[in-house]
């Protein structure tokens, strides 16, 4: 009896990881469109880390279907003490495999970044100089 319950077990557990690889997510431009707001915008460099959200941080940024990027980036002090960064988002974004691409007038990191898209997020990590930024935007 203990084997044949030993059976059913390895049984069920492979079957709901079967399951799991049924819902495997691939982004597309339809289901990787949409709202997005920061949940994560962090610098780190040899003097430390700044979380930029705890520091009042907005940017929304809407990823319309047919490749237009609309929304708005504010950083208090992202410039320096006093020098806010407040950028408009509008331009265009680009879907190729899980890697997405933002190009935009705006002269901020947003358009210098590398994105990889999941499931209702989008993820940057890059080293500009001698400053890392990570960047987690959420639907």
């Amino acid at each position: 009896m203990k084997q044949i319950l030993c059976v059913f077990a390895i049984a069920a557990v492979a079957a709901a990881a079967g399951a799991c690889s049924d819902n495997a997510f691939t982004p597309s431009v339809d289901n990787v469109a949409g709202d997005y707001s920061v949940l994560q915008l962090v610098t780190s460099a040899d003097t430390g880390s700044t979380d930029w959200v705890a520091a009042g941080t907005t940017w929304s940024m809407t990823l319309h279907p047919n490749g237009v990027t609309t929304g708005h980036l504010f950083i208090p002090d992202g410039n320096g003490p006093g020098i806010d960064v407040d950028a408009d988002m509008a331009g265009l974004w680009v879907l190729s495999g899980d890697t997405l691409r933002i190009d935009q007038t705006a002269d901020t990191f947003v358009r210098d970044m590398t994105y990889l898209a999941s499931e209702n997020r989008l993820t940057g990590d890059r080293i500009f100089g001698t400053i890392r930024v990570r960047v987690v935007l959420g639907k």
